[in-house]
């Protein structure tokens, strides 16, 4: 995949401020110091068109970017984060539950842990809940270059059996630093919006066969 455009279009809080559009989303989660602005940098060649900071937290609305004229990401609130109010982590927790229930052209969610450590107690929750409600997710480690890759199977091995998924080799390894894993994520979305397309016109082939 070649990025020929990026930009922020908006931020909301609510249903109403969605942009209305009829393109596939993706959506990023991920615990609130895990990286997922840098991810979106790297993965977009763009220094700062997602808002990275030292205080994690900083992200408390959902963050929408075009790209390529073709899809969004959606930049989901961090969740996790213990120094917010009890009211903020109500408040980011009606958001997702508000945007996973409501937005019809969702398409996937790009799960981001941090390579690391283990999946926290809000990782493994947030994967149950995809995983109930059926939403085609992709388990990124980020800072996997803090690792050496000798180690990489294991620390894989802990994450898979952490969030439940049935093999280490569905996560995939990344990097905002050394570009480890860039390029196989670009692969990933191609793939998940080849099959948006696909499945659209094996509708739309259906839809004149029964004219």
């Amino acid at each position: 995949m070649i990025i020929h455009k990026a930009e922020y279009t908006t931020s909301a809080v609510s249903l109403t401020q969605y942009p209305a559009h009829s393109e596939p989303e993706i959506a990023l989660a991920g615990r609130s110091n895990v990286g997922k602005s840098s991810l979106i940098n790297k993965f977009l060649n763009r220094k700062n068109l997602a808002r990275t900071g030292n205080t994690p937290g900083k992200t408390r609305m959902l963050n929408f970017y075009h790209i390529n004229d073709a899809f969004y990401f959606v930049d989901l609130p961090g969740y996790g984060y213990a120094k917010v109010s009890k009211e903020v982590h109500s408040g980011w927790g009606k958001m997702m539950e508000d945007y996973f229930s409501t937005r019809e052209n969702l398409r996937a969610v790009i799960q981001v842990v941090d390579f690391r450590h283990k999946p926290s107690l809000e990782d493994q929750e947030m994967s149950a809940f995809l995983r109930n409600r059926g939403i085609p997710v992709l388990v990124v480690a980020t800072k996997s270059d803090k690792i050496a890759r000798g180690q990489w199977s294991k620390y894989l091995k802990d994450i898979a059996e952490t969030l439940e998924l049935p093999d280490w080799h569905f996560i995939l390894p990344y990097s905002a630093e050394s570009g480890i894993g860039v390029e196989e994520l670009h692969q990933a979305i191609e793939e998940i919006l080849n099959d948006e397309a696909q499945e659209e016109e094996l509708q739309g082939e259906t839809g004149r066969v029964e004219e």
